[in-house]
């Protein structure tokens, strides 16, 4: 469950998302990934903003610090989406799903609707 220790900021997302995408990165590679970066000094402050809050950890590298994540996205995707339902759907998973849907109903395909119809359908069964 996310804490606010753990919340991140728009920045530490940021660096986050560089992270998970490199696998592992040091402070220049988080600068070069990241659009409209902070200055160098603020992305290292962050960065260990970040392994104070437990989310990276850092190796040393020669004089560089090699930062890789400490949790695996998936697990780090669960945490930030259940702090959005909390925050902005009352805790309510249903009404986050509708309003997804309705952000991207344009955009869904065929296989993606089906495939939200058997999720649907196996709420459905489990439930019960």
């Amino acid at each position: 469950m996310a804490t606010d220790r753990s919340a991140l900021s728009r920045r530490e997302r940021q660096i986050m998302d560089a992270i998970y995408l490199l696998g592992e990165a040091t402070a220049q590679d988080v600068l070069e990934q990241i659009a409209d970066p902070p200055g160098y000094s603020a992305v290292r402050a962050l960065l260990r903003i970040l392994e104070t809050k437990g989310h990276v950890r850092h190796r040393q590298d020669g004089p560089r610090y090699v930062y890789h994540p400490t949790v695996p996205r998936e697990r780090a995707r669960d945490s930030a989406l259940r702090q959005v339902v909390r925050t902005f759907f009352d805790g309510s998973a249903g009404a986050a799903a509708a309003a997804l849907l309705d952000l991207s109903r344009d955009d869904l395909t065929d296989q993606e609707l089906a495939q939200l119809e058997a999720l649907v359908e196996r709420a459905r069964k489990e439930g019960r």
